[in-house]
């Protein structure tokens, strides 16, 4: 098996990180995406419920899905799905060298999470 970003939903979010720590650091800001979507689980549990439902819900990174496009498949960010895995109240588990493959499940749309996506969808 690859390299794998790992965090167990029990441990406590992290507090008092300045930018440099939250972005730069060995993770690039994957755990921060993942922590802000545990927050958000609380704050919006509207889209929480969408993302238990396994849908693909609008966030701030691509990889949400809104209505199905005319890809087969469309990229989406780690960071997305880091965040998606908070919300849904998940550990987060990333494969970093690899990726991993979601099909929205209000819109059928297959969304390929990778650590690096093309600019253009």
């Amino acid at each position: 098996m690859g390299a794998r970003l790992y965090r167990s939903i029990d441990v406590p979010i992290r507090e008092g990180l300045n930018w440099t720590e939250t972005w730069r650091g060995p993770d690039h800001g994957l755990i921060w995406c993942w922590e802000r979507g545990r927050q958000k689980r609380s704050e919006k549990p509207e889209l929480a419920a969408g993302a238990d439902a396994g849908e693909l819900v609008p966030l701030h990174w691509k990889g949400g899905v809104r209505e199905k496009s005319k890809m087969e498949k469309k990229p989406g960010t780690f960071n997305y799905l880091a965040t998606w895995q908070g919300l849904r109240g998940e550990d987060l588990d990333l494969p970093l060298d690899g990726e991993r493959t979601i099909k929205c499940t209000r819109t059928g749309q297959i969304v390929v999470f990778t650590a690096r996506v093309p600019d253009d969808e």
